[in-house]
């Protein structure tokens, strides 16, 4: 985060607009692109691009109705990085992870879209590159290589085991097949040191089930 385009953690702003949308997480660093058409969303990110270019993802509680509009109590800041128009007026978005933040009081919006007061102080830890990565991240490269083996995934072996802690373990997060809940768990897990031990022990748990079909990650 040391470009000229960052904001320092001092300067994230007090309220988000927020995007629920399951299964759609962007990690600090990593990268989320977003096919927006519906008009609240297509405000937000107009109303966006004016400000600090920052939109909060959250994902819906799992544990209500599809109906419902509760969201998660955590979700990730992620800035728009790439923008471009289509035709047939959709907006193609790129959101690069900035940091995670707690979900405040919802405020209101005039616009369509919800916006709420951000609560940034648990996840500083987002700033420090590698802050509190522990013994444990040896354990998850062959829990990692299984698991893709499995699934008939190839892997870059050396390019998995060069990649820093953090990155790794925020890029897993974002990118595996897992169920919303399991999802939200390693999101709200404060250090590196905390979401590999939960991905480490989601993996080999799901390295014990037996072998199915699977499905497809929606969009």
């Amino acid at each position: 985060m040391s470009h000229s385009f960052s904001l320092p953690f001092s300067r994230l702003p007090e309220s988000l607009p927020i995007f629920p949308l399951p299964d759609a997480v962007v990690m600090p660093g990593c990268q989320l692109p977003l096919n927006i058409f519906e008009p609240r969303y297509l405000n937000m990110v107009f109303d966006t691009l004016g400000a600090e270019r920052l939109i909060g993802m959250v994902q819906p509680d799992p544990s209500v109705s599809a109906e419902a509009t509760a969201v998660c109590r955590t979700g990730t800041a992620g800035r728009i990085t790439s923008f471009s128009e289509t035709q047939d007026g959709r907006l193609i978005i790129v959101l690069t992870g900035v940091c995670r933040f707690d979900l405040g009081e919802e405020l209101s919006c005039a616009r369509g879209y919800r916006r709420v007061a951000a609560r940034w102080e648990r996840f500083a830890v987002d700033y420090d590159s590698d802050a509190g990565a522990s013994e444990q991240e040896h354990r998850l490269y062959p829990l990692l290589k299984s698991y893709f083996s499995g699934k008939s995934m190839e892997i870059d072996d050396l390019l998995l085991e060069k990649m820093p802690a953090t990155a790794l373990v925020n890029l897993m997060i974002g990118q595996l097949p897992f169920e919303p809940a399991e999802r939200q768990a390693l999101v709200e897990a404060v250090s590196v040191g905390e979401r590999l031990e939960r991905l480490a022990r989601l993996l080999e748990f799901k390295l014990a089930e037996p072998q199915s079909q699977g499905s497809a990650k929606r969009h």
